[in-house]
């Protein structure tokens, strides 16, 4: 019996993609965590916005919960999640006697520490992020209630009004689009020069990487796949950034059997990215349920090199190895 041959199909795979030093860190600690205390574990909030990743940490004897009054009194170790937490949680762990540890990613930590610097010197913060992001949440919560205005839009920031235009600081979310950012700075930088910026850049290097790479496929690519969460912004961002760049079709998919066949009809060159709390192994999976329709051929664009790695925390160092 004769068979119908596969359409040809172009793959470009974006590299950077995939898991960033911040994620990685944060779901070793978890793992690390379970080795030297054994089950169970507690998680405030997704330790990184990947159900795939939640729930298989989940099997392994991770417990998540969205606040600290779901805890029993326990001896159990508590972590706080990669985007950060307000100053309010860790007083509440503290209060509890809780054991716990901080999988807070370092970069944005960093932005935590800008933010008290610049009010200590008495200026007026703005935040550049998205309102209700668990990092936005926990970088406002590192000062007083009412020190930090949100502006999310270039619109915002053309009405924003501060208390004192020569008193003004600006940081912003490590995830964001690094385009509409600059434009959102440039609005603010033209209405308040005295403004003062982080000495380096607050969008992480995982986030900025990534939305370049994905610029460098999307002009040759009829549809680009995102692996990603919805709850993720930074893969978000990378379907918005993909069709700004030229790419007619841009899709979010979590796993391959979430993958619309019906949209990719017609399609001969694909490119792949994935956000950075999504693992290389949800890459190969959709890699690999198309090539049981198309005769695939893969091509990896690379636009930079990552060697970043962050400690885990010191309580964790000597947990066993895994098996």
């Amino acid at each position: 019996m004769q068979t119908t041959p596969r359409p040809p199909l172009t793959v470009l795979v974006a590299a950077p993609r995939g898991f960033c030093a911040g994620v990685d860190r944060a779901i070793q600690i978890v793992e690390l965590a379970l080795r030297k205390y054994g089950p169970p574990v507690y998680v405030r909030h997704e330790i990184v916005h990947n159900k795939f990743v939640v729930d298989s940490l989940r099997q392994k004897g991770a417990v998540f919960v969205e606040e600290l009054d779901e805890i029993p009194d326990t001896d159990a170790p508590v972590i706080f999640s990669a985007h950060g937490v307000p100053k309010s949680v860790p007083a509440e762990a503290r209060s509890r006697r809780m054991f716990y540890l901080d999988a807070t990613c370092p970069l944005v930590s960093k932005v935590h520490v800008e933010a008290e610097r610049h009010h200590a010197e008495g200026l007026e913060i703005i935040l550049i992020g998205h309102a209700g992001h668990p990092e936005v949440i926990g970088t406002m919560g590192q000062l007083p209630p009412g020190t930090v205005g949100l502006v999310e839009t270039a619109e915002d920031a053309r009405t924003f009004m501060p208390r004192d235009p020569e008193r003004l600081a600006w940081i912003t979310q490590t995830t964001l689009s690094v385009d509409d950012t600059s434009e959102i700075v440039r609005v603010l930088q033209s209405r308040f020069p005295a403004i003062v910026g982080p000495h380096k850049e607050d969008i992480c290097y995982a986030t900025t990487n990534r939305q370049a790479a994905v610029k460098a496929i999307a002009p040759r690519a009829d549809c680009v796949l995102v692996v990603g969460a919805p709850n993720s912004s930074n893969s978000l961002r990378l379907v918005e950034v993909a069709e700004r760049a030229g790419c007619p079709t841009s899709i979010l998919v979590q796993r391959a059997v979430d993958l619309p066949w019906d949209r990719l009809a017609g399609v001969r060159t694909l490119g792949i990215t994935a956000g950075a709390s999504a693992p290389e192994v949800l890459v190969d999976e959709i890699i690999a349920a198309l090539g049981t329709r198309y005769d695939v051929t893969l091509e990896q664009v690379r636009t930079a090199e990552e060697r970043i790695a962050f400690n885990v925390p010191r309580e964790l160092r000597d947990a066993p190895a895994a098996e």
